[in-house]
């Protein structure tokens, strides 16, 4: 039987090996930026599923919003305890997303890099919105299937994208299922949602072959993001995409 990745043993490369990177810190600063004109009042509390080692939590709690953070790993948990000990409001529920039953108690979720490492992502998906109360909005992004096909077209790699993008040995932090928006949207629209934004989340900086140029040039292409993210045909180009929903 297959089970649904954790992060247990894993927590520190995890935030290594993403937040240390320019393209955690774009992706990062993106998402925040996506849900900026959606976020509730500043004391209003949030939900976080999938809070991997709080860095959003982190920027969420900062900007005066009490972060409620689950995740099934202890090691993740224990890592963003120790980033969010400034703010004694924070609390952490070790369950996964399935288990959950406090959804409904908030008006502001946050799904953030979660359904790509889930055997049923779209069964997480309904789940959600089953619990969510009506009126409340929804932050999903998720790994995009179409923009890691291109990405490796771009850069020759033709017999993967032959084995239909599989690997023998799969690499615990890359994610195990990326979802095509296409088919993410329609199942949001069929489960009820209504979508109120979309955004692509590095529609540019992933193609750059130049790494020191993703490096030097960091605000440049922060602005270029922020500029054609959320405009076709630039945004499903996307590596990540972003849905704000409401129910």
């Amino acid at each position: 039987m297959k089970h649904d990745h954790t992060f247990d043993g894993l927590a520190g490369k995890f935030s290594k090996n993403i937040y240390g990177t320019t393209k955690g810190r774009l992706r990062h600063a993106l998402l925040l930026n996506a849900m900026s004109d959606w976020l509730p009042a500043s004391d209003s509390p949030i939900l976080e599923i999938g809070c991997g080692t709080g860095e959003m939590a982190l920027s969420l709690s900062e900007r005066g919003h009490p972060v409620t953070l689950t995740d099934p790993s202890a090691d993740v948990l224990s890592q963003a305890a120790s980033l969010l000990s400034d703010y004694p409001a924070t609390q952490f529920i070790q369950k996964p997303l399935q288990q959950l039953s406090t959804i409904g108690d908030f008006n502001f979720i946050v799904c953030h890099a979660v359904l790509e490492w889930l055997v049923a992502p779209m069964d997480a998906l309904s789940f959600i919105y089953e619990q969510m109360k009506s009126g409340s909005t929804l932050s999903l992004s998720f790994f995009n299937r179409d923009a890691a096909l291109f990405n490796n077209a771009v850069y020759g790699n033709f017999d993967y994208i032959a084995r239909d993008m599989k690997v023998k040995k799969q690499v615990r932090l890359n994610p195990k299922q990326p979802l095509s928006p296409s088919i993410v949207i329609e199942h949001c629209e069929q489960t009820g949602f209504t979508i109120c934004a979309m955004t692509g989340i590095r529609c540019f900086h992933d193609y750059i072959r130049n790494r020191e140029m993703q490096n030097s040039h960091f605000e440049d292409i922060l602005t270029l993001e922020k500029q054609y993210g959320s405009q076709e045909p630039f945004r499903r180009l996307g590596r990540y995409f972003h849905l704000i929903l409401k129910k």
